[in-house]
C-alpha cells in the first residue's frame, strides 16, 4: 500500500515547538511506516520523516514570514494531487481546502478535522459528505451536518515521553496564551491555591498577554516562554499538576495527553473532549470554576500518577493511533475494491 500524508505548510513537521497538526501528521507518517507502509510525506522541505518526502517550499509560512501563506497553501496541495494517482490512498490533515479537489482524482482521500475554525468551512465539508472519509479526533468534536467513518484519538510517540513518579511542587500551564486556553484563569487558580505557577507557551495574543498575564507575573508566576521537545518532557513531568482551564470546546488538547504520559494529573474546565481524554478522579479532574479548581488542586493527593501513565499510554499512542487509521485505509479500499467488482 502506497499512502500519502498531507501536512499542513506553516511550521516544520514534525514542528520544532508549535504546530500541532503537523505533529500529528508526523506521527501518523512515521506509525504507518513502522507497520511497513510505503508512506510518502508532503511538508515543508526542513519536515523530518523515514519516509519519502515531498515538498514545494524549503520552510513553512509561520518561520519565514516572507512567504505568502494562500500563496504556499495551493503551491503544496496542487502538488500532492497532481502526483494523486501514485498513490493507493491519501491522507489529508490540511483541513477543507484538499476536498475541493477530491472530486477531480480518482485516489480516495481520508481527511482528519482536526477542529473546525469556523462554522462557515462545513459547507465545504458538506458537499463531500458522501465521497469523502471523515475521521473526527474526539466524539465531542463533531459536526450534525456531517458523516463519520470513525473517531481515532491523537497519537503520541510514547518514547518521548517517561514517568515522573515524585513531582516538585509547582503547577503548569502549557498552551497558547490565548483567551481560548485560559492562562489567566490558571493563574487565579495558582494564586488562590498559594502555588507556584510556571507558564509555558507561544503567546497567540499579543493584547491579552499584555493586559491579563503580565502583570501578573512575579516569583511565584513566571513566563517561561514556548518549550521545546526536551524541555516539554521535563516541565510536565516535574509538575505538580497542569492547568487547563479552557474556555472553548477543544478537539482534542495535546498537552493534556502529554501530562498524563509522564504521570502527571490535569486539572480542566469540563468543556469539549475533556471528558474523554480524562478520568475524573482517576487521572484528574474535571472541574466548571475556578473555585472547583482550587478545591480540586486540594484534592491532587487522591491522584495515582501510575494510573495517569497507564491510562494515557493505552489511549494516546502513536502505535495505536496509526494501526487505526491503517484499519480505515482497508476498509475504504476493500469497499471500494467492492464497489469495482459489482
Amino acid at each position: 500500500m502506497k499512502v500519502a500524508v498531507l501536512a499542513p505548510v506553516a511550521w516544520r513537521t514534525p514542528p520544532r515547538h508549535y504546530g500541532p497538526w503537523e505533529q500529528i501528521a508526523s506521527n501518523i507518517a512515521e506509525g504507518l511506516i513502522k507497520s511497513g507502509i510505503e508512506v510518502t510525506l508532503f511538508a515543508t522541505g526542513d519536515s523530518i520523516t523515514a519516509g519519502k518526502l515531498d515538498a514545494v517550499c524549503a520552510t513553512g509560512y509561520e518561520e519565514d514570514r516572507s512567504q505568502d501563506a494562500k500563496i504556499l497553501e495551493c503551491l503544496h496541495i496542487s502538488n500532492l494531487m497532481e502526483k494523486a494517482d501514485q498513490f493507493d490512498i491519501i491522507h489529508n490533515n490540511f483541513d477543507f481546502l484538499p476536498l475541493t479537489y477530491s472530486g477531480l482524482i480518482k485516489t480516495p482521500m481520508i481527511t482528519t478535522i482536526h477542529g473546525f475554525s469556523s462554522p462557515r468551512i462545513i459547507p465545504v465539508y458538506k458537499k463531500y459528505n458522501d465521497t469523502g472519509y471523515y475521521v473526527s479526533i474526539s466524539n465531542a468534536d463533531r459536526s450534525p451536518e456531517l458523516k463519520y467513518l470513525a473517531t481515532v484519538y491523537n497519537g503520541l510517540d510514547t518514547t518521548d515521553f517517561e514517568f515522573y513518579p515524585n513531582p516538585e511542587d509547582y503547577l503548569l500551564y502549557f498552551g497558547r496564551i490565548h483567551p481560548d486556553k485560559g492562562t489567566a484563569e490558571a493563574i487565579q487558580i495558582a494564586k488562590k491555591s498559594k502555588r507556584k505557577l510556571l507558564i509555558a507557551g507561544i503567546i497567540q495574543d499579543e493584547n491579552y498577554y499584555r493586559e491579563k498575564v503580565e502583570p501578573q507575573l512575579s516569583a511565584d508566576i513566571e513566563y517561561i516562554g514556548h518549550a521545546g521537545p526536551d524541555k516539554r518532557k521535563e516541565l510536565l513531568g516535574n509538575a505538580y499538576a497542569l492547568l487547563h482551564p479552557i474556555s472553548f470546546n477543544e478537539p482534542f488538547g495535546m498537552s493534556v495527553a502529554e501530562a498524563m504520559l509522564c504521570g502527571t494529573p490535569v486539572i480542566a474546565f469540563n468543556k469539549g473532549s475533556m471528558p474523554e481524554l480524562i478520568k475524573h478522579s482517576q487521572t484528574g479532574f474535571l472541574v466548571d470554576t475556578v473555585d472547583e479548581a482550587v478545591d480540586a488542586v486540594s484534592r491532587l493527593d487522591q491522584i495515582n500518577r501510575k494510573d495517569c501513565f497507564d491510562w494515557a499510554n493505552s489511549q494516546f499512542s502513536c502505535d495505536k493511533m496509526a494501526k487505526n487509521y491503517l484499519e480505515l485505509y482497508k476498509k475504504i479500499l476493500g469497499k471500494l475494491e467492492k464497489m469495482k467488482n459489482l
